[in-house]
């Protein structure tokens, strides 16, 4: 039986970021979605699953597309995983 790598990408709430959880083995798409449910949703704990057979997925790895051409350090989303953490730790506060 031939084996295919897929790559398993889990979104834990909506809205949220989708994750890179890990890679599964199966023989198709179907067992594919079997087990990475299995293994990534049983528990309630994805909302969302992204199963993605590794052949499939694209890598960009020359230093000249992945350098800028100016400085937009500026533009960091830093600020918005930051947000979301002192949003949490408000309504955690305002629940006890």
């Amino acid at each position: 039986m031939d084996m295919h790598v897929y790559e398993v990408f889990q979104q834990q709430k909506e809205g949220g970021a989708l994750v890179h959880s890990g890679n599964i083995q199966a023989p198709d798409d179907r067992l594919a979605i079997h087990y990475a449910r299995e293994l990534y949703g049983r528990r309630g704990e994805s909302v969302r699953l992204w199963v993605i057979p590794r052949d499939h997925v694209l890598e960009l790895t020359d230093p000249d597309l992945l350098k800028p051409p100016f400085d937009r350090s500026y533009r960091s989303v830093e600020g918005y995983r930051l947000r979301d953490k002192l949003a949490s730790v408000r309504a955690a506060r305002e629940g006890s």
